[in-house]
């Protein structure tokens, strides 16, 4: 008998695909509960809503003010405390899960099963493959203890340690949406745990309507985020940047390069590029966009 695995899915406006990837989930071994925790949707999403509130082992939280990805999953961190799961599988709305994808996670877990009991040195597990539309996402990555393990990663398909998200506080519901995960992988290695990836495992997951493109002989991903959104995003990683520094200045440096190009590539390729570049300024200075 495997551990208990808690599912949380954060949503805001879901179409039908939330049912499906509900469906896709709860054909996986070792899932207890479903947790839906809807961030204020308007009323045109009652009916998705309504029908997985009907579905057996699923449990639907609506929230009457915006607040953001984190708090939902805290809702689901408080689900798995509740019935005493040890871990946590973290989705976006929009992702999808293959055939077996929970057990090939879990099989990695196992492989390594003295870094994640009660002393776990593993705090979050992850596909090493993100599927997006434009392309292949893969993390930078390096071996430790015979783990492979990278710095940060998306929390869409994560399997998240409870008593290492316990330890950090959970997620952090300032941030709001953007740098969520980042900001937990963050504590998790300051707190001495490792970020792992699982080889050979992957998840069709859409990266912000991203694109690849080639820039000086690499391929780079470049997001479609609304000006609000990169606003949003760049004002997280600045915030989160002097503790990444300190913990890891080869991540940090390569963080906010990043964030850099793809703010730089936003605001002069694709549709609205004046207001994409204002938005990712916006968050240089760090003011705060009035709610739409």
């Amino acid at each position: 008998m495997g551990p208990g695995v808690t599912v949380v899915i954060p949503t805001y406006s879901p179409s039908d695909g939330l049912l499906n990837l509900i469906a896709e989930i709860s054909l996986e071994p070792g899932v207890t509960r479903i947790i839906i925790s809807d961030d204020a949707s308007p009323v045109t999403a009652d009916p998705v809503l309504r029908a997985a509130a009907q579905l057996e082992g699923v449990e639907v939280i609506r929230h009457n003010k915006n607040a953001g990805i984190a708090r939902g999953l805290n809702d689901g961190l408080a689900g798995a405390l509740e019935h005493a799961d040890s871990i946590l599988l973290t989705f976006d709305q929009d992702s999808r899960v293959p055939a077996g994808y929970l057990s090939a996670l879990i099989a990695q877990l196992e492989s390594h099963e003295s870094l994640w009991s009660d002393n776990a040195s593993i705090g979050v597990i992850a596909p090493a493959v993100v599927n997006d539309a434009s392309g292949d996402m893969r993390y930078p990555t390096r071996q430790e203890g015979g783990v492979l393990v990278t710095e940060e990663v998306i929390q869409s398909g994560a399997l998240w340690m409870v008593p290492a998200l316990v330890k950090i506080g959970g997620f952090d519901e300032s941030l709001g949406i953007d740098a969520v995960d980042a900001a937990a992988c963050l504590r998790l290695r300051v707190a001495g745990y490792l970020i792992a990836l699982a080889p050979n495992v992957s998840l069709e997951h859409n990266l912000g309507d991203s694109r690849q493109m080639n820039l000086f002989g690499r391929s780079v991903m470049v997001t479609n985020h609304s000006p609000a959104r990169r606003a949003t995003m760049v004002r997280n990683r600045l915030r989160l940047a002097p503790a990444e520094f300190k913990q890891s200045p080869k991540h940090a440096f390569r963080t906010l390069r990043r964030v850099t190009v793809n703010s730089t590539l936003g605001a002069i390729t694709g549709e609205n590029r004046w207001a994409k570049a204002k938005g990712s300024l916006s968050g240089l200075r760090g003011k705060k966009d009035k709610p739409n």
